[in-house]
């Protein structure tokens, strides 16, 4: 399958070796998300410019607040874009169909727009996407190790403990608790029954910080030029 939107742009599925490329080279975390994901790619005059991703997510509980399934939530985990010339907003909304194709019982799709890299949510609010607050904002995130930010779960993974204790033991003296400003929360319902359950969340939109800057779709890095997969999606619905 294949859409076209202007400016010469093919949005269609990626690889996964697309979709790695992407997140290493033009997203901040540096990282592809773990377990099964639903793999869109963007290209824009033949040339590759980065992949949205779609995954479980981190929380095994991410459906539970709205009274739903794991088979019908889902998390939008990587918008992965080097510079190009589409709206994300666009985008986004091809990806969300490619989405509903790969996975016919989803119906609600969860983001985070995170403070920590001055990120308000620009992109979802171009999209429509209903604001539902600012979550953790006050709570430790993440260690700091050796001058970089480590997620307990990397902590975990070392054979190690959540507590800066260990970390400091074991990593890096003089790591710190990082404590995070928090994520602001953005949902985009797949249906009209999905929409009316959770209208009642509605915040209105926050504003963007003086201190973020205006480039987030990421700058080129190498001449990686994947063409685009012939394989179908991996579900997540499975």
């Amino acid at each position: 399958m294949l859409l076209s939107p202007p400016n010469n742009c093919h949005i269609d599925w990626a690889s996964h070796d697309a979709a790695k490329h992407a997140c290493l080279h033009w997203h901040y975390s540096k990282s592809v998300p773990a377990g099964k994901l639903v793999k869109v790619g963007v290209w824009e005059n033949d040339s590759f410019r980065g992949v949205v991703l779609f995954s479980r997510g981190a929380t095994p509980h991410i459906a539970s607040p709205y009274g739903m399934t794991q088979y019908e939530v889902c998390e939008l985990t990587r918008v992965a874009l080097r510079s190009h010339k589409t709206p994300v907003s666009r985008i986004m909304k091809i990806a969300l169909r490619f989405l509903k194709i790969a996975c016919p019982k989803m119906r609600l799709v969860v983001s985070y727009a995170d403070l920590d890299q001055d990120h308000h949510g620009g992109i979802y609010q171009a999209g429509n996407w209903v604001y539902t607050g600012l979550n953790n904002a006050g709570s430790r995130g993440a260690f700091v190790v050796n001058g970089k930010k480590m997620h307990p779960r990397s902590v975990v993974a070392r054979g190690g403990t959540n507590s800066i204790e260990w970390v400091r033991a074991n990593l890096d003296p003089n790591a710190a608790e990082h404590i995070t400003a928090g994520k602001h929360k953005y949902l985009m319902p797949l249906d009209k029954q999905t929409a009316a359950d959770i209208a009642h969340l509605k915040q209105p939109y926050p504003k963007r910080s003086k201190q973020a800057t205006a480039g987030t779709t990421g700058t080129a890095a190498g001449q990686h030029r994947p063409e685009r997969s012939k394989s179908t999606a991996v579900l997540l619905d499975e």
